[in-house]
Order: C-alpha cells, then structure tokens, then sequence
C-alpha cells in the first residue's frame, strides 16, 4: 500500500487502530534494515579507500623497491606452506635396500662371531671417480667397543670427501650453490639438491669452529702479521695474513674491538705491516704500507704533470723507497749496521719532507692540501719509527700487498653480488675460507687428497695441526671463541 492511498483510508475511517499500528512497524522495521545496509556500505566504501591509499605508489617512497624486495611482500601474503612433492624423510631401510655395496665395520682385533650388531648406516661415498650409496653394518664388541669408521662424521650420510669438495668449490673456487650441485651431478654422479648442500656445509663448519679459534690463537703469537680491509655486502671483509695462518673474517666492523678480539695489544708481540688507517695504530712494533704512501704521490703528478715541486717528492720517494729494499735484501749486513743505514735513511726523507713541512703557508688549492697531508703523515709515521722497519728485520715487507691479494676474491664477489647476506652465512664462509686457506700453507700439495688425509688425521687423533702447534707454543684455546665476539649470532 502507498502513502497516498494509505492516508485516503485513514480520514474515511477504513483502517482500524490495530492495523495502523502495524503498518507503523512494518516501516519502522524496514527502515531500520536501510539503515543497517547504509552503514555496511560506507564501511565497505571506507576499506576500499584505506587499500587504495596504501596501494598508492605516492604514498611508499620509502619502500624499497626491487625484485627481491617484491618476492618478500609476496610470500609475508602467503597463508599456507607449499607442500613438498616428497612427504617426509626416506626410511633408512629404504636406502640400505639402494646401496650398491655392504661393508661390515668390526672393532680392532675381534671377529665377526664375537661381535654384535650394533646398526646399519647408508653413507655417499666418492670411490673411483663415482657417487656410490655405500652400507656400513657397524659391530659392537663384547665389551661394548664401537669401531670408528674413518672420513664420516657422526649421524652424516656423505663422505667427508663430499662435505671438503663442497667447501672448496664454494668458498675458495667461489662457485654458486647452483653451479656446485650441477658440477658433482655431472663429474661424480652425485644428486644434490642445494638445500642438502647448505646443510653439509652448514655441518662441516660446526665441526671446524675450534679449528678457527685454534688459528686467532696462532695469530697472536705471530712474528709478523699482513692486515688489511675492504668494504662487504655485511659491514667489511677484514684478512689477517702470517706466517702460520691465513684468516678470512667476512661481515665484522672495522673497528678497535674487531682488531682487539684478533690482535691484542697486550699479547701480540710481533710487527704489524698495514696501511695508514687510526685502527692499525700505537701498536708497539709496526710497517706502514709505502706502496700506499708512493701511489699518493703519483697522484699528484698524475693529475698536475706541470708541477715540478710533485714531481721532484715522487722521484726522491721512489729512489728512497729502492734504497730501503736493496739494504733490506743484503743478507750480509748485521743488526747493528742495518739501524745505521736506517738512520741515514730517515735523513733523507726529512731532508725531502723539510722545505714543505717547515713552510707555514696556507694551501690555495686541493693538490696542494693533499701534498701537505701527504708530507705531514710521512714526518708522522717516521716520528713513530713505522716506515723502515723492513729494513732492519728481514722478515718483514715493506708494502702490504699480500694482505691486499688476499681480498681481491672478496672485492669481486662484493662488486657481483656473490656474497653472503646474514650473519649465519657469513661466520661460516669465515671459518671454511680460514682453515681451507691456512691449510694451503702447511700442505706441500694442496689437492683433496692430502686435504682429506690431514682432515681423517685430525679426527682420528682428535687433535689439528693447529692446537699441535698451540701445545707447542704453551698456549691453550680461548675461553670465549673470537667468532662470538667479531660476529655474534643474532637473537633468533
């Protein structure tokens, strides 16, 4: 019924009380229905506004904006885990039923019949230049002796020649996981996924860690110590070169704690050769960098070739600098000569350095600020007595470019985008480069057999090299590992 007929019945009296009274709530209801509808709709309207404003590209400027940045945005949207096309771990039953060859392992001097069961274990093993799935029945003796079996580590299913190869071609050959995989697929037939070779590397650096902090024990105790840094994809890249170790720390800070964790200065009783950096000073024994020094001076010529002043500082550095190396390679010279000859070194260079550091003048342009700092940090570094230390202790070098070899790997990974993005990664490309690297000293062939014979002799004796030479030394293990205190693991 509309209003206009509705209002005909009421004034002529055909609609009762009763019946109004109904229509009433009748309307009344229905308007409330159009108010609850009203309000859903603005509320609606309102979601899709705050979607759209936060959708506008206006308003996340300070988003970070890449491919990688969009996967992550992707899958934070994700309510459920892809599932795995394989349901759970393959039964060890299973992989002994698809092993290729049995071996029974027994204890030292007992047989087969005085012996019992003690399990079976499938185990990866490279034989004949092949993956073959190997099953080791290992037996307990009577008195509950259990034979060890030689290149396994415990509760592992590959070889520790697998785990070694990995590690090498990762972070020494600098290979892509990827490009790993594919490569023990195509030359030892060996099936690899890459979440299986993060693990086995993830388990061979666990085990190498007292290795690692057996090698900055070493490293305090060196006579001479090769020190330099460069930027990475975490913090700095930082290479600690001497005569016993090589140490490659990858993600720490570039500051006074990293360097007092490695070399303390209480302790470290060698020389020190590094560039000019503050974080390399008041060290009691030091070599300043001179290839350092000497590319600033080409610099200047370089770039003002009509400065004769410039040209005149770098021809009587170079001739200097030669002098130094030929009295530092004349075995014949004793101690004492040498500290002479040393002496009438640093007059030389006071005689060069002196016209422009006595001269008060103020520099007008940029060059000639960089050739007053460039005089000024020599006059310094003689003053300290840390630019012909070479020359009285042969040993010693008077440039760092070992140090500066020893990153040039980490630099091209750094410009390619080869590097580790967590902390996890990074302590673990650490310790692997490290002991890998300090290995390639003491082997007389670094090949993967003699890597894996040195590794199977620290297993079996349950002593390195490394803490055979600290024994030596009358130095034990730090009480706190050095990788805690460069690089401690975030708070999961």
């Amino acid at each position: 019924m509309d209003a206009e007929q509705l209002r005909k019945d009421v004034d002529q009296g055909n609609v009762s009380p009763r019946q109004l009274l109904e229509i009433i709530l009748q309307q009344q209801k229905k308007i409330d229905e159009l108010r609850a509808e009203l309000k859903q709709a603005r509320d609606e309207i309102a979601k899709l506004k705050e979607e759209a404003a936060r959708k506008n590209p206006t308003q996340r400027l300070d988003e970070e904006y890449s491919l990688k940045a969009e996967e992550k945005r992707s899958r934070r949207k994700r309510k459920r885990k892809q599932k795995s096309k394989r349901r759970g771990r393959r039964a060890t039953a299973e992989k002994l039923a698809k092993a290729e060859r049995s071996e029974i392992v027994l204890p030292e001097g007992f047989s087969q019949e005085d012996c019992t069961l003690h399990r079976s274990r499938p185990v990866w093993r490279i034989e004949h230049g092949r993956a073959v799935l190997v099953a080791y029945h290992i037996y307990r003796g009577p008195g509950g002796e259990l034979p060890p079996l030689p290149g396994l580590l415990s509760r592992c299913e590959y070889g520790l020649e697998i785990l070694v190869a990995l590690a090498f071609l990762v972070f020494i050959v600098r290979l892509s996981m990827d490009k790993v995989c594919a490569e023990l697929a195509f030359f030892w037939e060996l099936n690899l996924s890459k979440s299986q070779a993060d693990a086995l590397l993830n388990r061979l650096t666990r085990e190498w860690e007292p290795e690692f902090d057996a090698l900055c024990e070493l490293l305090a105790h060196s006579a001479v110590v090769h020190a330099d840094e460069t930027s990475w994809s975490i913090n700095s890249v930082w290479a600690f070169l001497s005569e016993k170790v090589r140490l490659l720390l990858f993600g720490v800070h570039k500051d006074g704690a990293t360097l007092a964790a490695l070399l303390p200065k209480d302790l470290f009783a060698g020389v020190l050769v590094s560039d000019d950096a503050a974080v390399y000073r008041n060290f009691t024994r030091a070599q300043k960098c001179w290839a350092h020094l000497i590319r600033k001076a080409i610099k200047l010529t370089l770039l003002h070739p009509e400065n004769a002043e410039y040209r005149r500082f770098l021809d009587g550095l170079l001739a200097l600098y030669g002098r130094a190396n030929r009295i530092a390679r004349d075995k014949r010279l004793r101690q004492q000569t040498r500290r002479k000859k040393v002496g009438g070194l640093e007059d030389e260079l006071r005689a060069l350095c002196e016209s422009r550091y006595q001269d008060d003048r103020e520099p007008t342009t940029e060059a000639e600020a960089d050739y007053l700092r460039l005089v000024k940090e020599l006059m310094r570094l003689l003053e300290a007595e840390e630019l012909f230390t070479f020359v009285i202790h042969a040993e010693v070098d008077g440039t760092n470019n070992e140090a500066e070899r020893g990153l040039r790997d980490a630099a091209q990974d750094r410009d390619t985008g080869r590097t580790s993005k967590t902390i996890r990664g990074a302590r673990r490309r650490t310790v692997a480069t490290s002991v890998l690297e300090s290995l390639r000293l003491y082997l007389p062939t670094f090949t993967l057999r003699s890597v894996l014979e040195e590794v199977n002799g620290w297993f079996s004796s349950g002593r390195s090299r490394f803490r055979v030479l600290l024994d030596s030394l009358g130095v034990s293990l730090p009480a706190i590992s050095p990788l805690d205190v460069v690089l401690p693991l975030p708070d999961d």
